[in-house]
């Protein structure tokens, strides 16, 4: 099936759980939805590519998207994973630049988009979405000013540490005997987000495994210790053993 594209007119709940539209009334978020237009796109297809001029922001109603960087290396980067009820594409819409990533649909996938001129007019009509939007693009900034800490300060095996937790919160369930992380996850993406290598990230995960931390699969991993790794990724001590 191709992507397609088509307006709506029936009013969803699921905006009432964006952070961009809180604080509306029902019948604002009602106008807010029938502005949009829906779209649906295929495994593998995109809803935009870097470095394209941003003119759509998105939230994701059904699927997996995930966003990824091309480094002038050219190496591909997982940013971030978006799942149902999340905005992507808004940073670059409502600060009037290009993507500064690619959106991936790991499973076929649809959304909600407004076109920059429609969200313009809604948030003149709205205050509250420009103070939302002011918000996001706050938080947003603050997380990638941490991302760039861990980098610089913490060692490979914090950062990763810090990257799985990061991501079993974006897309992590629970299921028995852990938390999985239900989203293709390769070592190479592991590596690239922490800004290591892929031998490292498979010494790491390979020494997480013996201690019954995690179980790492192909393109799957099982969280079976989330306090051990949160100790991780916060450098905490390791946890005294009480005397028998």
């Amino acid at each position: 099936m191709a992507e397609h594209e088509s307006h709506q007119s029936n009013d969803s709940p699921l905006l009432e759980t964006v952070s961009l539209f809180q604080g509306l009334a029902p019948a604002e978020r009602q106008e807010v939805y029938q502005a949009a237009h829906h779209r649906a796109v295929e495994k593998g297809e995109l809803f935009f590519v870097q470095g394209e001029e941003a003119h759509t922001l998105y939230v994701l109603t059904q699927g997996r998207v995930r966003l990824n960087q091309l480094s002038p290396e050219g190496e591909q980067v997982l940013l971030r994973v978006i799942v149902p009820g999340q905005l992507f594409g808004g940073v670059a819409v409502l600060s009037g630049t290009a993507y500064p990533a690619a959106a991936e649909a790991v499973v076929p996938s649809e959304a909600l988009g407004w076109d920059g001129e429609t969200m313009a007019r809604l948030m003149e009509r709205y205050p509250a979405i420009a103070r939302n939007a002011l918000r996001l693009l706050a938080e947003r900034i603050q997380e990638l000013q941490e991302r760039y800490r861990e980098l610089a300060t913490e060692r490979v095996e914090r950062r990763v540490a810090s990257a799985v937790l990061r991501l079993a919160r974006q897309t992590g369930r629970k299921v028995e005997g852990g938390i999985l992380i239900d989203f293709p996850l390769s070592r190479e993406d592991l590596a690239a987000m922490t800004g290591t290598t892929l031998y490292t990230v498979s010494r790491i995960l390979k020494r997480w495994e013996k201690e019954g931390l995690v179980e790492a699969g192909r393109q799957r991993l099982l969280i079976r210790s989330p306090h051990g790794l949160v100790a991780l990724a916060e450098d905490l001590p390791p946890a005294l053993e009480a005397p028998s």
